[in-house]
């Protein structure tokens, strides 16, 4: 595999594991040890991906990637010691795509990378071709215009981060139908799904920003055992 990685986190034994076993498999790979490192890395060359811790001194990891979200669009994958919800939600509140909860396998988390690598990559090819022709998908007060990934609600911008807003143009263009967690990964992550966790955290985070009231909701619903749709207003 080609590509640059950046490795941020602050236990330097971690942080070594992960730049070998990166490096083995082709990456050339850059480590930091806080946030601030971090973005002075991204500053000086060009990166694919980047790997950061949630805690750290001197900067820690969410407000790393809240910073580096003014700028780069590049896919980040969050580590965190803890498995509570709550940092989960944060980090991708605040632009992560995904996230890997410590002590983790090897193999998960390149995973991820090459995933994360392929999905972007695809992206950028995407981008750099033809403007496509304008489609805006309305539903009630919620309007998403996809040439310019942006969505407004009742008329008021709502910022996303790529891949909530891929996961809203799912369930917008299709409402009133009813998709699984297994469903919604497959057609947005483009592969078998393997963490659903993360697809129902994505739509948590999701419902909190369209929602006038997240615990009763008016367009993203759950359909208990089966899954989670737009509803039809």
């Amino acid at each position: 595999m080609e590509g640059h990685i950046l490795v941020v986190e602050d236990d330097e034994a971690i942080c070594e594991g992960v730049a070998i076993y990166l490096r083995n498999q082709g990456y050339t790979v850059t480590k930091a040890h806080n946030g601030c490192e971090g973005l002075k890395a991204l500053r000086a060359a060009p990166v694919d991906l980047a790997i950061v811790d949630v805690m750290m001194p001197v900067m820690d990891g969410v407000t790393m990637v809240m910073k580096l979200r003014e700028t780069y669009d590049l896919p980040v994958i969050m580590l965190s010691a803890k498995s509570e919800d709550i940092d989960k939600i944060t980090g991708l509140d605040m632009g992560a795509d995904d996230y890997v909860t410590k002590p983790f396998v090897p193999m998960e988390l390149l995973a991820r990378v090459n995933s994360h690598l392929r999905r972007y990559r695809r992206f950028l090819a995407r981008a750099g071709a033809d403007e496509k022709r304008r489609a805006v998908v309305r539903v009630g007060g919620l309007e998403l215009d996809e040439a310019a990934a942006s969505l407004t609600v009742d008329g008021e911008p709502v910022k996303l981060t790529p891949l909530e807003f891929k996961i809203l143009t799912l369930l917008m263009k299709n409402p009133g139908r009813v998709f699984s967690a297994e469903e919604i990964y497959e057609r947005v992550w483009g592969e078998a799904a393997v963490n659903t966790d993360t697809v129902m955290v994505h739509l948590r985070t999701l419902r909190g920003k369209i929602e006038l009231d997240a615990k009763n909701p008016v367009y993203l619903k759950v359909v208990w055992g089966i899954g989670y749709k737009i509803e039809k207003v």
